[in-house]
């Protein structure tokens, strides 16, 4: 289903039988109410447009934590396929996306893309074989851990070290630069010196808007009216990142790219509120199993694109990135294991039925079994987990925090909607069932009314708890320390 926003009727951009470039850009805990078409009171004149002349996909989902997420649009496969089912990849985990399936990179290699990769990484570095330039990346520019200072690329986590890399070497002379910056001025570069005989696949994770919340003050200026501090700060890095698109869409025109370009724009989790982030208004934020920190701002932008100027609310998540990329590039599935994700590029380009009717959004053992146990024939509803069947949606165990957070600048007194509530589930309660369709704001709870469709969504968490892998969550390793690697994080065994 599609809801229309304009029409194109300039045709100056023509259609071609070449292989399309592909840019991906991955902003980092970007929230549902961060970007101005979602009302936001933070202004994203550069996202608004393009996602305006695109398709915005507005029944778009990710996962709930940067890891994850990365891992599956990397992958097309679940969490509990890789054995990432648990947080995040810590700086000195020795833990990775496993290398038993291409990456989406290494696949477009094979039908003759030049890739490169920018900004963070996120998918494990304690091996050189799990580094960006060796899983498909002809080039790496970023950084390998989860966050870091904006301006002098320093980590501090268990140990401290720099993180800021040029393929597999270590970079020391960019401390002043910010790092939003940094990353746009190498796409942008990338761009100017491609050899366009050859399509370019470009994956640009921003390290924005990620805490630590720093910019530099003159994004920060025109937000001096928002009282909360960080959500100022925040605002002023979205501005940022929305500049620094703007800047990369008209370096790809000034190159003559643009017409065969695919341009993807996804967050990869939904807004951290205590870092001034905001899903408003979705329930829950960052790390939670609520819609806030799944559902997410995307839309795509190309010359190929049927119905451009629409809105999409067809049923996508970022695992289908992986299958949509091969079947836009004519590469084939060879070699891959099992997918989880979709081609979805007839839903996104001809409005065409979504072939997603349920979604996974994970099962977490590792995490503290909440309440008791409700039936034994069928999938433990003490463990942390999600799915979604239609427009059925489950949640079992630990769901994180279920606050409804409006913006700071909107009143609890002015709309009653608005229910501002700490982190206070109910430690017994450890089942929740919502009709998204009709529910979008999962406000009312039909587990005790519709007892069939609890135990058929309990019984197919079953089945795809019978497929996982393995957990790997590793300790900490002190080898991992920079301080015996010269100073920095790199790999360490």
């Amino acid at each position: 289903m599609i809801a229309t926003l304009f029409y194109k009727t300039d045709d100056t951009e023509k259609q071609t039988s070449k292989q399309p470039n592909i840019i991906y850009i991955f902003a980092d805990d970007l929230g549902y109410n961060d970007v101005g078409y979602h009302r936001s009171e933070i202004k994203t004149p550069n996202i608004d447009r393009l996602s305006r002349e695109g398709v915005r996909l507005e029944n778009y989902y990710v996962q709930p934590i940067c890891t994850p997420s990365r891992s599956q649009f990397m992958s097309g496969r679940y969490q509990i396929h890789t054995g990432l089912q648990h947080g995040v990849i810590k700086p000195s985990q020795p833990n990775a996306l496993p290398t038993t399936s291409p990456t989406i990179a290494e696949k477009l290699k094979e039908v003759g893309y030049t890739t490169h990769a920018i900004g963070k990484w996120h998918l494990g570095f304690y091996k050189d074989k799990f580094l960006p330039i060796n899983r498909g990346f002809d080039t790496f520019f970023g950084f390998y851990t989860g966050a870091e200072d904006y301006f002098d690329h320093f980590r501090c986590f268990e140990y401290c070290g720099y993180d800021l890399h040029n393929n597999d070497s270590s970079v020391f002379n960019e401390t002043g630069h910010y790092s939003t910056h940094l990353f746009t001025e190498r796409a942008i570069n990338i761009v100017k010196s491609h050899d366009q005989s050859k399509p370019m696949f470009l994956y640009l994770a921003y390290q924005a808007v990620h805490s630590p919340l720093q910019a530099p003050r003159r994004y920060i200026r025109p937000y001096f009216h928002i009282q909360d501090k960080h959500r100022r700060k925040y605002a002023g890095m979205v501005s940022c990142l929305d500049e620094g698109i703007g800047n990369l869409t008209d370096a790809l025109k000034e190159a003559g790219m643009w017409e065969n370009t695919v341009f993807v724009f996804s967050t990869d989790n939904g807004g951290s509120i205590g870092d001034g982030g905001n899903n408003w208004p979705l329930r829950g934020w960052k790390g939670s199993l609520w819609e806030g920190a799944m559902r997410g701002v995307g839309f795509v932008l190309s010359s190929k694109l049927k119905y451009p100027g629409t809105v999409n609310y067809e049923f996508i998540h970022v695992s289908d990135w992986y299958l949509t990329f091969l079947k836009i590039a004519g590469a084939k599935r060879n070699g891959t294991k099992d997918m989880d994700g979709f081609n979805q590029w007839s839903t996104i380009s001809e409005n065409a039925p979504s072939p997603r009717k349920e979604l996974l959004h994970n099962i977490d053992p590792l995490t503290m079994k909440q309440g008791k146990r409700l039936y034994r024939d069928t999938f433990d509803n003490r463990i942390r987990a999600a799915i979604r069947v239609n427009n059925w949606k489950l949640i079992t165990g630990y769901p994180g925090n279920s606050s409804w957070i409006p913006p700071p600048h909107i009143s609890r007194h002015l709309d009653p909607r608005i229910r501002y509530q700490s982190d206070n589930n109910n430690d017994a309660k450890n089942i929740w069932l919502f009709n998204i369709a009709d529910d979008p704001y999962e406000e009312i709870d039909l587990s005790n009314t519709h007892i069939d469709i609890v135990r058929s969504l309990l019984d197919r968490l079953l089945e795809y708890e019978k497929t996982a892998v393995p957990i790997r969550y590793p300790a900490y390793d002190p080898e991992s320390n920079p301080q015996k690697h010269g100073g920095q994080w790199k790999p360490w065994k």
